[in-house]
């Protein structure tokens, strides 16, 4: 026990965490370097709750079904307006994600706060009669229609309508997604639209790229794991609101070539124009250099995640 031992100062509020001196080292820096996410000029927001996603989570074939079924040209129109590809947490990846072909019926319950009415299902009798009726559901189950959403508690001012979200505009704008419970953490960033069910949270506001460089970095990943984050029973991590708003991250500084350099890396990827192997060094070793760790606290966190990712 005596070789084995390490010293550690417990002097703050915080959950106390014993860690070898290389460890704690780091986290002094990444801590000293950071600022909190919550202290940003980022919202953090939990995806959508339909409170019966077999009746307002479809399928492309539904989806088609749907719009065919509309009498009018005008009819389809609004129809396909109101129907939005969403992606699940399963569909989430590291710098990106891979699309069901799922879509969700947003018949939202208005923005009471910019005037916006809630969805008024007659506008829409194609979705109307799927929601009332039912059929085969895009998870494989039958969907018996009116009486299983009518008797769901998350809902909005009707039975056809979703629970209240004062957000649902942000699922409009760019921004960083990713799943609340996974084998480990993964970050990606949306232009396309898409909205997200619960199993996901969403982030908007500035400098996003940049965030999600930062986000996906070894550094961040090590430092969620041995901190603040909780796992489930099988070791899955939970990555909750409240856990990402305490991650601290280098403020961003445009007059900083290392900080812009980031921003842009993390576009490469996503735009798709990428060889991501050379693009996740290059973000490594940028990452490493704002932080200020040493060659042996890189070679460190590098050693931690590639053991971590390798047992996934």
């Amino acid at each position: 026990m005596q070789q084995q031992s390490v010293e550690c100062n417990f002097v703050s509020s915080d959950s106390w965490v014993i860690l070898s001196p290389i460890e704690q080292s780091i986290k002094r820096k990444i801590e000293a370097v950071g600022t909190p996410l919550k202290d940003w000029d980022i919202q953090i927001n939990y995806g959508i709750k339909t409170g019966f996603n077999d009746a307002f989570i479809i399928n492309t074939e539904k989806r088609d079904e749907i719009l065919a079924n509309c009498q009018t040209e005008e009819e389809r129109i609004r129809t396909a307006e109101l129907i939005r590809p969403i992606l699940r947490g399963r569909d989430v990846k590291r710098y990106g994600y891979d699309w069901a072909g799922l879509w969700l019926i947003n018949t939202h319950n208005g923005l009471k706060n910019k005037g916006i009415k809630p969805v008024d299902i007659n506008d829409y009798p194609a979705i109307k009669e799927w929601l009332d009726n039912g059929g085969i559901a895009y998870s494989g189950k039958m969907y018996k229609g009116f009486s299983q959403i009518e008797k769901r508690s998350d809902r909005g001012d009707t039975p056809y309508n979703l629970r209240n979200c004062a957000y649902m505009e942000d699922f409009s704008k760019p921004k960083i997604v990713w799943k609340i419970i996974g084998n480990q953490m993964a970050f990606a960033y949306d232009t396309n639209n898409y909205v997200m069910n619960n199993a996901c949270y969403i982030m908007t506001g500035n400098h996003l790229d940049y965030l999600l460089a930062v986000l996906n970095s070894q550094a961040i990943t090590w430092y969620s794991y041995v901190t603040n984050m909780n796992k489930t029973g099988v070791g899955d991590v939970q990555v909750g609101g409240q856990n990402i708003a305490t991650f601290p991250m280098p403020p961003y500084d445009a007059n900083k070539i290392e900080l812009v350099e980031l921003a842009e890396l993390a576009n490469s990827i996503t735009n798709k124009n990428i060889n991501l192997p050379f693009i996740d060094s290059k973000i490594e070793s940028l990452v490493s250099m704002v932080y200020g760790f040493t060659s042996e606290e890189t070679n460190f966190l590098h050693s931690f995640v590639s053991s971590l990712r390798k047992s996934i």
